[in-house]
């Protein structure tokens, strides 16, 4: 399904986006970096790490993408599943969930506001799925400003965990 919304379109996504969708990592990480962050996502581009080429493949052909294009130029990326990875220690939902494995945006569209026109494209997929929790995890280094970041758009925090030194929150929504 398509939605345009401002000017920004937002479609599913499919395996062609990946070269789109590492070029957005590649530059979060090149801009993260420049902020001082080297903890979130490391110092080396996503494209030169084939262990994160195929997890963007595996995110584009096994869970549900979807783009947001700006004047046909996909500009950021969000990616659904019905749960979180299975090798994160996070506490399994007791019910059906939508759970957001990604939401990136290319820096070159940053203030565009498409990360949240993404996580409300999702909101709205989660509820026509007759699902109503929506959660994800994130980073919650570098003074919770991603956290944050989701609870501005509507998420509340559940519960803390430690990927080996990567400090990481999930977050969860309710959908009605």
């Amino acid at each position: 399904m398509d939605d345009t919304t401002g000017g920004v379109r937002i479609r599913r996504g499919d395996p062609g986006d990946a070269p789109a969708v590492l070029g957005m990592l590649d530059s979060a990480v090149v801009w993260m970096n420049a902020r001082g962050n080297t903890e979130q996502w490391g110092t080396a581009p996503f494209s030169e790490k084939p262990e994160r080429v195929e997890q963007v493949d595996r995110y584009l052909t096994e869970h549900l993408p979807y783009i947001a294009e700006v004047n046909g130029t996909p500009a950021a990326a969000l990616v659904l599943d019905s749960g979180p990875d299975p090798r994160a220690p996070i506490t399994p939902a007791q019910e059906s969930e939508r759970f957001v494995r990604l939401l990136v945006s290319d820096r070159r569209f940053a203030g565009q506001k498409l990360g949240a026109a993404l996580l409300a494209h999702a909101v709205d997929e989660t509820r026509r799925a007759g699902v109503r929790l929506l959660r994800v995890d994130c980073w919650a280094g570098g003074g919770g400003e991603l956290v944050a970041y989701y609870e501005r758009h509507g998420f509340t925090r559940t519960e803390t965990f430690l990927a080996g030194t990567w400090p990481g929150q999930v977050l969860a929504q309710r959908v009605d």
